[in-house]
């Protein structure tokens, strides 16, 4: 179902991500396309116990946002290496050299967001309007 003011696209549960895409991309499905984003770019993931990112990247102009909700691995930035699990975030700024991997037992599920640096300009505390309306929910 879409609106004028949004978008829905059911993805499924994190564990069967392995089969919602194939190839290279194996496990991570990219949101902008199936959402129509237009500001950022947002892709579920889940890494098999054992996987790993074989490369390092990095980015012309996004920072990445990582955020872990699931498992337990390590984050490597920079050639720092740091524990990752349910409830940590890493922002990666766009020459950041990065890679992870799944050294935990059971899968890694993180939702990556990929912005460009440096273009907030609003959030929440600025951005947002408290509309004088009350709020309806059908019984």
């Amino acid at each position: 179902m879409n609106g004028t003011n949004f978008s829905i696209v059911e993805a499924g549960s994190f564990g069967g991500l392995m089969n919602v895409t194939k190839g290279p991309s194996a496990g991570k499905y990219f949101l902008k396309d199936m959402l129509g984003l237009t500001g950022m770019e947002v892709s579920l993931n889940q890494l098999p116990e054992g996987a790993a990112v074989p490369f390092y990247h990095t980015h012309r102009e996004n920072e990445e946002l990582f955020l872990f909700i699931g498992g337990c691995g390590q984050f490597q930035v920079d050639g720092q290496i740091f524990e990752v699990k349910e409830g940590t975030a890493v922002r990666v700024g766009p020459e950041g050299e990065r890679t992870l991997r799944n050294n935990g037992t059971g899968d890694l599920y993180f939702i990556v967001i990929q912005v460009k640096a440096d273009s907030l300009r609003q959030w929440v505390m600025t951005n947002g309007v408290i509309l004088d309306k009350p709020v309806t929910w059908p019984e």
